[in-house]
């Protein structure tokens, strides 16, 4: 399947300038979704993994199916003030202030192999943020996938040597 033709491109949004890549298209078509999750956990079939992790929200939306096929936890990288037990929080530079992810305490367990799950890759930071946040919890990041990988930003290089895998590669 042609999964590019099934991702909208909004331009100027958020802001002028950004080419936005929206997956709600793709979501939206049960079939391409479908074989999409399959062809993800596809991808990520040679990592040795306890559980996934995916940043709120997109992350949510790939991350559950493709925990449920792999027959793995789930662990929701959550915006500050989301979960109601007590949290592991990591704090990030976005362009314009900062942001945090934040785990409950004990989702992760010291020595977890953990596969990241997000949408889109575009400048790294939260995904990045991501790797920080279980690295502190002792977790170990043994992969990363993304849906679409945005070409051009150098979103890689904040990514270290992680083994990454993208089910597309489109222009940012």
């Amino acid at each position: 399947m042609d999964f590019s033709s099934k991702i909208r491109l909004i331009k100027d949004f958020p802001k002028p300038g950004i080419n936005f890549r929206d997956i709600t298209t793709l979501l939206q078509d049960a079939k391409a979704f479908k074989q999409a999750v399959d062809a993800m956990v596809g991808l990520c079939k040679d990592f040795d993994v306890d559980v996934i992790a995916c940043p709120e929200a997109r992350g949510f939306v790939l991350g559950a199916p493709m925990a449920y096929a792999m027959g793995k936890g789930l662990v929701l990288l959550r915006k500050p003030g989301k979960l109601p037990g007590k949290a592991v929080s990591h704090s990030y530079q976005l362009e314009y202030g900062m942001d945090s992810l934040e785990v409950h305490e004990g989702a992760i367990l010291p020595g977890h192999k953990v596969l990241l799950v997000d949408d889109v890759l575009a400048t790294g930071g939260t995904v990045a943020a991501g790797v920080e946040l279980i690295k502190k919890t002792g977790g170990e990041v043994v992969g990363i996938a993304f849906l679409i990988e945005l070409l051009g930003l150098n979103a890689r290089d904040k990514l270290g040597n992680y083994p990454v895998v993208t089910l597309l590669q489109l222009d940012a």
